[in-house]
Order: C-alpha cells, then structure tokens, then sequence
C-alpha cells in the first residue's frame, strides 16, 4: 500500500512573534501540492523567517521524518516523535496513534521554543505539520480537509 507523507517545518525567532512578520508566518500554508517524490521519500517543505518565509521544497528519506509509520495489514499507524526532548512546551500526555483506512490521511502539527546553551542568543521556534496520507492521493489532497486533525501546539511563551 502506498504511504504518502509531506512535512512541512516553519522556523522563526521572537522577531516574528508580533506585527508584520508574524502575520506573514501565520499565513505559512500547513499543506502544499504534492510534487512527484520517490517511494520512500517525503515531499519536505521549509519555510524561515530568514527567507521571508517563503516555501523551499525539497525530499527527506522517511527514516529522516519524526513519524513513526507502521503498516498493520489493514490499517496504517501514525505516530508522530517529539524531538528533541529538550524543546518546550513540555508534553506529559501525549495522544494515542492515529491509525488510518486505506483512502484516509492524517494532519498532525508539534511546536517547539528553544534557546542556547547559554542563553546568550534568543529564543527560537518551530511548527512541524506531518501530514500523511494511507494510499494513493491526489497532487492536491493536502490542500483540503484531513481525515483526523492532531493537534499538539502548546503554549511557547
């Protein structure tokens, strides 16, 4: 069975957290079009605050993802990894795995704060959006409605 699988990761400081530049990361789309990636691939999206938030795709091997996808025969397991263990906000309780029929797909987002070693530069962020689909898609199926929304944003403040 075919598993599709496109992460996108948003990336900013605290200078993207008000005004202009945060109204532009709020704008960042959580799915994109699909581009032709191999079996084993994920279509990779990184937007930056450096790079004015605009989308740079690219392909990650899937074993490079923080998902963990297990194939139980009739239905797929999705488990997203919080990585790394060091980044808040902190997650005591995490939600079971998802496991999705053939034909659905899944849209699961993390967010993370962090700061230096020693506190010397700012802190820093980032949205990871997993989605992942069971089955073949369209080149467009992540622009709509996902079948089951995990959402695991916490408070970052």
């Amino acid at each position: 069975m075919d598993i599709t699988v496109q992460w996108i990761k948003t990336s900013w400081t605290k200078q993207s957290r008000g005004g202009e530049f945060a109204a532009r990361r709020n704008a960042a789309p959580v799915g994109s079009s699909l581009p032709q990636v191999p079996s084993g691939f994920a279509h990779f999206v990184q937007m930056s605050e450096r790079d004015g938030f605009e989308p740079c795709s690219s392909q990650k091997d899937l074993r490079e993802i923080g998902v963990s996808l297990r194939d139980e025969g009739d239905r797929l397991r999705v488990l997203a990894r919080v990585e790394p263990l060091f980044g808040l906000p902190p997650r005591p309780r995490r939600p079971p795995a998802v496991r999705l029929l053939p034909g659905q797909w899944v849209r699961w987002q993390l967010n993370y704060r962090f700061t230096s070693a020693l506190g010397i530069r700012g802190w820093s962020y980032w949205l990871d959006t997993f989605n992942i689909a069971y089955g073949p898609v369209d080149r467009d199926a992540f622009l709509s409605e996902p079948t089951v929304i995990v959402d695991e944003r916490g408070p970052v403040r």
